[in-house]
């Protein structure tokens, strides 16, 4: 339902309308082979009726009418209009928007329509063809089958799923704030004043050019996404054609680019691989053993991840969580699909710290199944080494974790099918494909708590798939996030408070050359501390025994560069200190700020700055981590680390007007719903 407020010669017209239909009990079944027909059913666009076929909706369409008498589910998704009926315009035009119809300059596609005067165009996601709906005043005149037909239903519904989901991935707005520009797929870029109550309604408030106000009431948002782009946005008249146009001159230009990016990607299209078969029982059995229940997110990634490998197609999917939101088990879960289907599989971590935990971790998981699991890393002796690549050689290791050292000449792999990167921000573009260059029909699992821009830009133009995972694990709170200019008194107040509950604190000093400076002045600081530190040019064992003592509580302040970014789960350190958060980018001051809070003790972050060397940049990105202080956050702090590096080579300068005129988001939908219509369009290899 949407609430419309505009000014018609100066006086103001405010309502809000309930769509009500009266449903004949006995309605005559027709097919839309004729030219003019006497009624029809439109159904809205939901994962229940997108998975029926055509000619379920006409050979159920009593039993559907019939269930719209009692049932709310029916009566808030169909509308049923028949001709010669007297029917009030603005209700249809407000119930196809709930229904989750998009509005379009020029209707092409399932799930559009389009509205001149007493003119609707309308392609229902229930029939094979687009339908004209003539009105005369509120008097349905006519019911016309246009000559717009779609060539392959199964796929056609596909690309609608796939962008249900993506709305619900991309289109989150729960940290809004007035002040900030929002895009309404239908209506364009609007400033967010506000929320307003109307009649125990809450209503996000819209404002056009000119003051017009948009109105929409608070759980149907869907068609909703924040704005992202490279420079302020123009913001137009609400109701004019200018949002349609500009929509539809760039859907014709990313149809050029989809064309030319499936070209450049066409080598990956067509290489398929043996599809993984399923062990629901050793599944089960490996679920059990988890300590943690999993959050709605993780089964839907571990799901995901599931119909992925269950296709011919190689698997490219990333999941994107914060920092303990349980990533690990998505990719425990993976590794042991592949086991199942005896392949091998990789996982490559940025440091020796991460993979070493991994390895604890996957080894007392994977003890009681028949899965063998090595380290391999630098470590171990050369003797060590050795065994352990004559084994993944012979396939006597089904999981193989370690660092760069995996890419090595000397390892070659008897079966490999799976790589698992974690945080593959950390992994450059030639050392994620290196692997797959042996391989090409690798499947590859990402894990990110920030994923770099050009991966965000790929899972959302459809070349990628995504995993979000934003629920937080029980007993998680947020951390509570001080942003302030550095002093002495601050940093000694943090530390006595949480050594004074027996915690233990991480303090960031990103400069090896003065980073034991640092740790004699903290000394001194607070004399009763037991101070280490850590960092990456450090002899690794030296670096293994730092790491070690701090886990095991021998010492309670660790001083470090940012080495830390990707640690291990430590939680009792509960307090981080970073001395002068300027000098970090966004997403990485976001990963660091993760490392404390990894249980349900409450956490502090103190992000320290010098006021001096405050650039505008710098600022911005202050500003962005004080916002981001929900939990599960890390997706829009990626995309707002986008926004501020600008366009650049990403994405293309000459994509970047596009992007300004309608956001990221919604372009981005545009590019993937296009890339999906190449996919249909191409001729089976």
């Amino acid at each position: 339902m949407v609430n419309l407020q505009l000014k018609f010669e100066g006086k103001t017209r405010k309502s809000i309308l309930n769509v009500h239909f009266v449903i004949q009990s006995k309605l005559k079944i027709t097919t839309l082979e004729k030219k003019y027909v006497n009624n029809t059913l439109i159904a809205s666009i939901t994962p229940y009726f997108l998975e029926k076929g055509f000619v379920w909706f006409q050979e159920h369409l009593k039993e559907i009418l019939e269930s719209a008498k009692t049932q709310s589910f029916f009566q808030d998704n169909i509308l049923f209009l028949e001709k010669s009926k007297d029917y009030n315009l603005m209700n249809i035009l407000r119930k196809l928007d709930e229904m989750g119809y998009e509005k379009v300059f020029t209707v092409s596609d399932l799930g559009e329509f389009s509205q001149r005067g007493g003119v609707i165009e309308i392609f229902p996601v229930n029939t094979a063809q687009a339908l004209r709906l003539d009105f005369l005043g509120n008097t349905l005149e006519n019911i016309q089958v246009l000559d717009i037909k779609i060539e392959n239903e199964e796929k056609s519904k596909a690309i609608l799923q796939k962008k249900l989901k993506s709305q619900t991935l991309f289109s989150g707005i729960k940290n809004v704030k007035p002040g900030d520009y929002l895009v309404h797929i239908d209506h364009g870029v609007a400033k967010f004043t506000g929320m307003e109550n109307i009649e125990a309604q809450e209503y996000y408030v819209l404002t056009y050019a000119q003051n017009d106000k948009l109105f929409i009431p608070v759980g149907l948002e869907k068609k909703l996404s924040q704005y992202v782009g490279f420079a302020d946005p123009a913001v137009s008249r609400l109701g004019s054609l200018l949002w349609q146009k500009t929509k539809r001159k760039i859907k014709e230009d990313v149809e050029v680019l989809a064309k030319e990016l499936l070209a450049l990607y066409a080598q990956k299209e067509i290489i398929t691989r043996k599809p993984y078969v399923v062990d629901q029982e050793l599944e089960s059995q490996f679920a059990a053993e988890f300590l943690f229940n999993e959050t709605t997110d993780q089964l839907q990634a571990i799901e995901d991840i599931k119909k992925d490998l269950q296709e011919p197609k190689p698997m490219d999917r990333i999941v994107c969580g914060d920092v303990g939101f349980g990533k690990t088990e998505v990719a425990m879960r993976t590794a042991l699909l592949a086991a199942i289907n005896n392949c091998q599989t990789a996982i490559i971590c940025p440091t020796t710290i991460l993979a070493s935990q991994h390895f604890d971790n996957f080894k007392k998981r994977f003890e009681k199944f028949p899965v063998s699991v090595a380290l391999l890393s630098r470590l171990q002796t050369k003797h060590e080494q050795k065994k352990i690549v004559q084994k993944i050689k012979d396939g006597a290791i089904d999981i193989v974790i370690g660092t760069h050292r995996i890419l090595s000449k000397d390892i070659g792999f008897k079966n490999l099918q799976l790589l698992i990167i974690d945080d593959e921000q950390r992994f450059g573009v030639k050392q994620k494909e290196k692997l797959r260059q042996i391989n090409p029909s690798l499947d590859i699992l990402s894990l990110s708590a920030t994923p770099i821009p050009r991966t965000i830009y790929l899972a959302l133009s459809s070349f990628k798939n995504i995993s979000l995972i934003q629920t937080p694990p029980a007993g998680r709170s947020a951390i509570h996030t001080s942003i302030l200019p550095y002093q002495k008194n601050t940093i000694k107040k943090a530390i006595d408070v949480e050594l004074a509950r027996q915690g233990q604190v991480y303090f960031l000093h990103n400069r090896v050359a003065t980073i034991d400076s640092v740790k004699d002045g903290l000394q001194k600081l607070v004399p009763k501390a037991i101070i280490s530190a850590i960092h990456g040019r450090m002899d690794e064992k030296n670096m293994m025994a730092v790491m070690d003592n701090f886990q095991k509580g021998k010492t309670n302040i660790l001083v470090a560069t940012t080495i830390i970014e990707n640690g291990i789960d430590l939680p009792n350190v509960n307090t981080i200190i970073i001395e002068d958060a300027t000098h970090l980018g966004l997403a990485q001051a976001y990963q660091i700020r993760g490392r404390v809070g990894r249980s349900h003790i409450k956490s502090f972050a103190y992000l320290l700055y010098k006021p001096k060397y405050l650039t505008p940049v710098a600022k911005e990105r202050l500003k962005a981590l004080e916002e981001a202080r929900e939990l599960g956050a890390g997706y829009s702090i990626a995309i707002k680390d986008l926004e501020l590096r600008g366009a650049g080579n990403i994405l293309g300068r000459e994509q970047s007007g596009s992007i300004n005129k309608i956001g990221l988001n919604l372009y981005c939908q545009m590019l993937s719903d296009a890339v999906e219509k190449g996919r249909i369009a191409k001729p089976a290899p």
